[in-house]
């Protein structure tokens, strides 16, 4: 909605009406002009029939002149005074319309930008990280509606214009060609740019002190160890499961594999609880619970972003935080994170260089 302000005026007779509301009695003339039952023109200026009628009573007494004149069959009309009084309001609207020109256009010119397009809410869905998560907790970033999805799915939203912000991760050890086939899937070329964000390391999730001993997924399989998972179409899942098939294992031989959980938090709760041995997420969220952890691989975290948004004042303002001092400085306090130099939003093929 356009947020514009219009300067308002009236004339107050109250004084002459001994403190009674008298604001009112030049809308109440000027309808009257207009129509002749009283009653209407009551309505017209929302007002019961009795309010209208004891309003220009009252006035006519106090100034000492009718204001209406009533006549049996042929409803209502201005008297002299009531003419008057309407004609005189409306030139000096006129004559103030000009004057007050200037200052209702500074007025709206100051309260354009909050109902720019540019400011309209930002659409996020985004694949789920702790210091994304506490940085939008902290800041409290205005015009944001945030939805924690996986990364495919965040993808595919943008694609489907549901969204203007997409946050997704993929491996560093992928080739750049790896990661330019797997975005294309959802992003279109010369379209949607890309933003990384930072570095972040992923591993297993155990138990503190480490008593399995565990430093691989090839002992998870060998020792038998229950695994909490994330849920099918996040980035994390799908990095386990080629992390598995790199490996020479079968999902299926992993206890505890379709356990799924939709956060890196709620994985190492859930080894932290006894409910699994080990969970698969990133480092942050072991040191939360104090767990142990074994990294096996450090991947790139950022934003899709839709034509446009980049430049847009929301967009622009949203990105210059994000690479910001403030996150920069809880990445840098948070276990198994890596910064990335600010850089502008660029092609998608180019995530990874």
């Amino acid at each position: 909605m356009r947020k514009s302000a219009r300067l308002v005026w009236a004339w107050d007779f109250s004084p002459a009406l001994s403190g009674a509301d008298g604001t009112r009695l030049l809308q109440l003339l000027t309808a009257l002009q207009q129509v002749t039952a009283l009653g209407e023109a009551a309505r017209a200026t929302d007002m019961s029939y009795r309010a209208a009628w004891g309003l220009l009573r009252r006035c006519g007494a106090a100034l000492g002149a009718p204001l209406v004149i009533m006549e049996r069959g042929r409803g209502s009309r201005l008297a002299a005074l009531g003419e008057e009084l309407v004609q005189l309001d409306s030139a000096t609207r006129l004559a103030l319309a000009s004057a007050q020109e200037p200052w209702q256009q500074r007025m709206n010119r100051l309260l354009e930008p909050l109902s720019s397009p540019e400011l309209a809410r930002l659409r996020l869905i985004a694949s789920h990280d702790l210091a994304l998560g506490d940085w939008f907790a902290r800041a409290r970033f205005p015009g944001i509606d945030l939805r924690w999805r996986g990364s495919e799915e965040a993808l595919a939203g943008l694609g489907r214009d549901e969204c203007d912000i997409a946050g997704f991760h993929l491996p560093e050890l992928w080739t750049p060609a790896q990661a330019a086939g797997w975005l294309g899937r959802w992003l279109r070329p010369r379209t949607h740019a890309t933003l990384p964000l930072m570095r972040r390391r992923q591993g297993l999730i155990v138990a503190a002190g480490n008593p399995h001993r565990v430093g691989s997924l090839a002992d998870v399989s060998r020792l038998g160890l229950n695994l909490v998972n994330r849920q099918r179409g996040s980035g994390t899942r799908n990095l386990l499961d080629e992390l598995i098939a790199a490996n020479g294992l079968r999902a299926e031989r992993i206890p505890g594999y379709r356990h799924e959980e939709f956060t890196h938090e709620a994985v190492a709760a859930t080894v932290a609880s006894r409910q699994a041995d080990i969970g698969f997420g990133i480092e942050a969220a072991a040191a939360r619970y104090s767990l142990g952890f074994v990294p096996l691989v450090w991947e790139r975290y950022g934003l899709a972003l839709a034509p446009g948004i980049a430049t847009s004042a929301g967009g622009a303002r949203l990105l210059r935080a994000l690479q910001g001092a403030a996150m920069r400085r809880r990445l840098a306090a948070m276990p198994g994170y890596g910064l990335i130099p600010a850089r502008a939003p660029g092609p998608w093929e180019e995530f990874l260089d």
